[in-house]
């Protein structure tokens, strides 16, 4: 079973091969919202038909469809070929794939209660189904046929089919085909069981997370806020159903309203509720998250691996636990002696501990008074329609030669989700789109944390289909008539999404388990983390920074101000993200045995922040594990360095596109010939080094961070490329 977007029929080709005729079953109902190809352009879900008593039917009969499927393709009389059973395979489960992709798209921004009672319920039924699928020793014995014939040079085929043939053998051989029938029941159980785990915690996290916002009824205590930030609080607490206001908790320990809060006494309730997400009565994640661990080292045990990170890095670009805990620890001096010397600039030479929740308001300050830099002076100039269009949409334009259209005839799945057109000019036909782009951009209390990029059909080929993205981020929704003004953080985290949504856009593969951001998790955040680069180059800031009252252009003084100060904090902001980082290799590192030993989660923490040497007073990881959703119940087990990773080759990509003149067309083209567009189809690193002219060197994040180079000497990543 391959996650991918729907069939455009069945007489597609192969690499110009006919397939054989198959008949596989499908399901026998009329046209079906979910189940069927939509007719709306693009393949977009038809939202407006879709109703949530039809979720958890419609998930059940797809399996059941698949299941046959797959069946078919075991059962079918011939040898194993590349077409009737390994393109087959990647055919399989298209109407699984599509209501899956409106289910979990819809689940993840619009939380309700009836598709989170459905998330519990099918969790485990896809779970299960998957193993079934994947351990299936005579698909398995099928695949290891065809890839035989093709390693002793019986099979010509290009080079992508090739990729796709070991990357399904690869996939099944992972997954436990190989193994005999009581190692498979015992991973289907493991895997069913992970999947109530992982759907649990999340479910913890997000009731706690509702339960702990923090209410404030004296407006006193808001000194710090501008009126319409106090008005967004007032309109969440009344949605809430509260009088005063309400101040919700975003994902991260640090929530970033506590840079502005004068008042240390709301500041430290806003902390101390942060921390104490996912451990309230009731919805307590101790043991989901010791449960999840144990059964992760098993699974790894179960496949003759030491653990779960071993498991997970086999197919990432760092390749090994060591190699990605190595990158993290070469920079742990630097960090921690730029975190303690900011400490004491921030009180003033002195030597007391920083409390964590006054670390972000102080910084704050001595930033506003050192550069003259705070968010009061640099919002208005950050107006969320002319950051998109101007900058986010623009810088695309520029580098690619994407245009943009507003669709106001078709509809998102929520009233303010905005549907876009995107086409390109110079390569298509007049009018032929490249595909859609949905935008939901504003908080609502069914929307899970943070901001992501997901899709709802994937481009193949194959297939015939054509990406529809969506980029979703959780902003403060302002006062009625008020404009949306963003943050220097928020307009990043614009440009960071739309960097997934133009790897999602511009593929251009033939099978869809390797389209767009179907990559490595170490290697998924480099296109995105180098689109960042564009929010603060400065013909970029000259386009699209203007004041939302005046008009007036941001100021040069003040943009290079806002360039003195991005590295201010470096070294806070690494030590907070390593300790994340450390702590997720550090649970999946543990064998089975070690796993069992574990009983404290706060004594383990502790214990590996110091072997770490950061257990720096003042500041805390930027997620504990109890609210660390990346890693239990998302997709970064054992990943979440991939961040790290990824921006070392996102600063080395960043100078080299200002060596070649910065927004220019051809470097554009570049990136978009050897990484946008081929997806997962590729060698990573080699991708990287025909785009970049060289090998990807830490020096470049060095100097970006403005870590001490006389700590840590940049040197090559010299990891081979894997797919």
């Amino acid at each position: 079973m391959t996650p991918g977007p729907a069939a455009a029929g069945a007489d597609a080709t192969a690499g110009g091969r006919r397939l054989p005729h198959m008949t596989l079953p499908t399901s026998e109902a009329s046209r079906h919202p979910l189940l069927d190809e939509s007719p709306l352009p693009y393949g977009l879900p038809d939202f407006a038909a879709i109703r949530e008593e039809d979720l958890e039917p419609a998930i059940r009969t797809a399996i059941d469809d698949h299941a046959a499927e797959v069946a078919a393709i075991v059962a079918y009389p011939e040898s194993a070929t590349v077409d009737n059973t390994v393109v087959a395979l990647e055919r399989s489960g298209l109407a699984l794939d599509r209501v899956l992709s409106v289910f979990y798209g819809l689940l993840g921004p619009d939380a309700t209660k009836a598709r989170l009672d459905v998330d519990r319920v099918v969790s485990p039924l896809l779970a299960a189904h998957h193993s079934a699928v994947m351990t299936n020793p005579v698909l398995f014995g099928r695949v290891d046929a065809v890839l035989s014939a093709l390693e002793a040079g019986e099979l010509e085929v290009d080079d992508e089919t090739e990729r796709l043939v070991r990357r399904h053998h690869r996939d099944l051989l992972r997954a436990g085909a190989a193994l005999d029938d009581a190692g498979r029941a015992r991973l289907t159980a493991i895997d069913t069981r992970l999947a109530e785990l992982t759907t649990e915690f999340g479910e913890n996290l997000l009731a706690s997370t509702t339960e702990l916002a923090v209410p404030v009824s004296d407006e006193a205590e808001l000194a710090g806020l501008s009126d319409s930030m106090r008005s967004t609080l007032a309109a969440v607490a009344a949605e809430s159903g509260r009088e005063g206001w309400l101040i919700p908790l975003g994902l991260p320990t640090v929530q970033p309203i506590s840079a502005l809060l004068d008042d240390a006494g709301l500041r430290h309730r806003v902390m101390e509720a942060s921390l104490g997400r996912g451990a309230t009565p009731g919805h307590d994640n101790t043991p989901v998250v010791l449960e999840i661990v144990r059964l992760r080292a098993e699974r790894a045990r179960l496949l003759g691996l030491g653990c779960h990170a071993e498991h997970v890095l086999a197919v990432e670009t760092a390749g090994s636990p060591e190699a990605a805990r190595g990158l993290l620890l070469d920079v742990v001096d630097a960090a921690v002696t730029n975190a303690r010397n900011e400490a004491k600039d921030l009180l003033g030479g002195d030597d007391r501990d920083l409390n964590p929740a006054d670390w972000a308001w102080a910084s704050e300050r001595l930033r506003a008074e050192r550069f003259r830099v705070d968010d009061a002076t640099v919002r208005p100039y950050f107006e969320l329609e002319r950051v998109l269009r101007d900058g986010v949409m623009h810088a695309a334009s520029e580098l690619y030669g994407l245009r943009f259209a507003e669709r106001n005839d078709l509809r998102g799945f929520l009233p303010d989700v905005r549907v876009i057109e995107v086409f390109d000019d110079e390569r298509a036909e007049p009018d032929a789109g490249v595909g859609l782009l949905l935008l939901d951009y504003y908080a609502r209390p069914t929307k899970r944390g943070g901001a992501w990029m997901s899709s709802f059909r994937d481009q193949s080929r194959l297939l015939d289909s054509r990406p529809v993205v969506v980029n979703v981020m959780n902003l403060a929704r302002p006062a009625a008539g008020q404009p949306t003004l963003l943050t220097m953080d928020e307009v990043t985290t614009m440009f960071h999404e739309f960097g997934h949504a133009l790897h999602g856009l511009l593929s251009d593969v033939e099978y869809p388990v390797f389209s767009g951001t179907s990559v490595p998790r170490d290697f998924v955040e480099f296109p995105s983390q180098v689109n960042e680069m564009w929010a603060r180059r400065p013909e970029m800031l000259a386009h699209y920074a203007r004041h939302v009252e005046t008009g007036a252009p941001i100021a040069e003084d003040l943009v290079e101000r806002m360039r003195e100060a991005e590295r201010f904090g470096e070294g806070q902001a690494t030590v907070e993200y390593l300790g994340a980082a450390l702590l997720d290799l550090a649970w999946h590192s543990l064998s089975p045995e070690e796993a069992d030993a574990v009983t404290d989660v706060d004594e383990f923490e502790a214990r590996v922040l110091a072997e770490a040497g950061l257990d720096v007073p003042g500041i805390e990881p930027r997620y504990r594990s109890r609210y660390f959703q990346h890693i239990f119940a998302g997709g970064y087990s054992a990943a979440y360095y991939s961040y790290f990773w990824a921006e070392v080759l996102d600063a080395d990509a960043t100078e080299w596109f200002v060596e070649s003149g910065g927004l220019k067309r051809s470097s554009g083209e570049r990136m978009r010939r050897e990484v946008l567009s081929r997806g997962g189809a590729i060698d990573f690193l080699d991708a990287y080094r025909r785009m970049r002219g060289s090998e990807p060197s830490t020096a470049a994040l060095l100097r970006r961070r403005g870590l001490d180079s006389s700590v840590v000497g940049g040197h090559a990543v010299a990891t081979a490329g894997r797919s």
